[in-house]
């Protein structure tokens, strides 16, 4: 199942568990339950600590694997085989189960040890989903943690009986206790934040109590991350409140023009960030939306409201909140959003296997999308506003290859249909005819442009048009000591590699502006005299 490089790392791995792990693997006698059996055989290879046991009459699905650990009642189960992005859960779940540490923070960790109730939580999740392992390996931990809490990560392309009927059209979906609990990318700490009622409010006490920063950077992606690590190495008192550390580039798989490293993916990027930032002495607090910024008064300091009603004070402030994807605003989108209207096709493109689907946008993005839907769809009808295609000739030209793929410009999409459980297809206008058709569908990948994270700057600072904070060439704003850096400016290019040299400057321009109005004002001429 595995190949030698594979085996040799993953005997590697394993050798940090420290007591052993039994698996019972639930099985049938078709294709995958054969294919499982053989991937279980690998990993019993890989240690001496590991133990299968094949059950081929329980009311389990088929094929699935529980983990757990003698004297443990430990809740944890694969439905499936998780290979692709999941392969690093599988590692990391039993790692967790044969006694090796999280390197979850020890007050995340004992705030799940003391969480009440029964939770059973069920994952249905695609192979190719870059944002499906945060959620999966999270509630893995949190199952090993509390024998309260159980957890099944289910391949939704492997159970499509089930996901038919649980109307999951989006990945990853979470079930509690048999009811939706939440869809797309969630971080160990906000599930846990979810089902802690009491724990927004504690954040929002240890928030409101800290003393100012010098620098405060609002924001957590790539210009936000730059922002702080530069500001740091200053010296200075340096915080980041960020929504979700990692912005958008947690969204996007692959990065293959980030300047020294061939090829990445999002997430990896993102993890990289943060555990850069973490090397120096900044305050990071997740999961923080900031509603609002009072500029600075007689003290000297600006204010950062906070969602959860707390504050946060700092001389300089880097707005850097980044962009998110631009919704078509036409009616049923928003009704059909996760049933059918989708934003990630790597994440969700494997829901629609032999579906038609649509694409909205000829951008670079769109084009892409359409190639990989290609590969998995039955067809794939690309709509695009313009006259033309937007994108490099050379992804242009693979579109073009592509039997299954019809492409359609001048198209205005007008509208989402559905009956009221899932997307059955949508209205578009040909802008050269003026007349309107009707296209059966089973999904739409919405990927057009980008949308600026700065609604709740309205009033405050200067935008363009567009939304986007009004830089100068030192990233300063119109209001003294509040600069901006990345996707939410006017800076144009909106690219990983541009964002992360804005936050730079940014910092430094902050760095400058605290050292100019924090010197002694100089002697005047009586002054001296005296």
């Amino acid at each position: 199942m595995l190949d030698a490089d594979l085996k040799a790392q993953l005997k590697a791995y394993l050798e940090r568990a420290t007591r052993p792990i039994h698996i019972t693997a639930s099985v049938d006698d078709g294709e995958k339950s054969v294919e499982m059996l053989a991937l279980l055989d690998d990993l019993k290879e890989a240690s001496a600590l590991i133990t299968v046991e094949v059950v081929r009459d329980d009311n389990e699905r088929k094929p699935s694997f529980a983990l757990t650990t003698p004297g443990q009642d430990i809740g944890l189960r694969f439905a499936g085989l998780p290979m692709g992005h999941e392969f690093t859960s599988l590692v990391l779940a039993l790692l967790q189960v044969g006694g090796y540490p999280s390197k979850a923070s020890e007050e995340t960790q004992e705030q799940i040890r003391s969480l009440e109730g029964e939770f059973v939580f069920e994952t249905y999740y695609s192979l190719s989903c870059q944002n499906c392992p945060d959620v999966v390996q999270a509630l893995n931990l949190m199952a090993v943690l509390n024998p309260n809490i159980r957890h099944v990560a289910i391949d939704g392309a492997l159970f499509q009986d089930e996901v038919e009927a649980r109307e999951v059209m989006a990945v990853p979906t979470v079930f509690l206790n048999g009811k939706v609990f939440d869809q797309g990318r969630m971080s160990l700490e906000q599930i846990v934040a979810k089902i802690d009622t009491g724990a927004e409010a504690r954040e929002a006490e240890k928030i409101a109590a800290k003393e100012p920063f010098e620098v405060l950077v609002v924001g957590g992606g790539p210009a936000g991350a730059a922002a702080a690590i530069y500001s740091a190495r200053k010296g200075i008192r340096t915080g980041v409140a960020a929504e979700r550390f990692g912005g958008q580039v947690l969204d996007t798989l692959s990065i293959e023009n980030f300047i020294s490293v061939p090829h990445t993916e999002g997430p990896k990027l993102a993890s990289a960030l943060e555990q850069h930032v973490r090397e120096y002495d900044v305050d990071i607090m997740d999961l923080q939306r900031a509603e609002a910024l009072t500029p600075a008064g007689d003290d000297g300091l600006h204010e950062i409201k906070l969602a959860n009603g707390a504050s946060l004070r700092a001389k300089t402030v880097v707005l850097s909140t980044g962009a998110r994807w631009r919704q078509m605003n036409v009616p049923g989108e928003n009704e059909y959003r996760n049933k059918g209207v989708a934003y990630c096709p790597h994440c969700d493109g494997p829901l629609f296997k032999g579906k038609h689907v649509a694409v909205i946008g000829g951008g670079n993005s769109g084009v892409e999308a359409a190639i990989d839907l290609a590969g998995i769809v039955a067809h794939v009808t690309l709509f695009e506003f313009d006259t033309k295609l937007r994108a490099d000739e050379v992804l242009q030209r693979k579109l073009r290859s592509l039997p299954n793929v019809t492409i359609l410009t001048s198209a205005q999409t007008t509208q989402v249909l559905g009956d009221g459980k899932r997307v059955t297809g949508l209205v578009y206008t040909d802008r050269a005819s003026g007349d309107s058709h009707e296209v059966t569908l089973d999904g739409i990948f919405v990927q057009i442009d980008l949308l600026p994270n700065t609604e709740w700057l309205k009033g405050t600072v200067e935008l363009s048009e567009r939304g986007e904070i009004v830089t100068d060439g030192h990233g300063r704003t119109n209001v003294p000591g509040v600069f901006a850096a990345g996707d939410c400016t006017t800076t144009p290019y909106k690219q990983i590699v541009i964002a992360m040299g804005e936050g730079s400057r940014a910092a430094l321009s902050a760095f400058d502006h605290i050292i100019r109005t924090s010197a002694p004002k100089a002697a005047t001429a009586a002054g001296e005299a005296a």
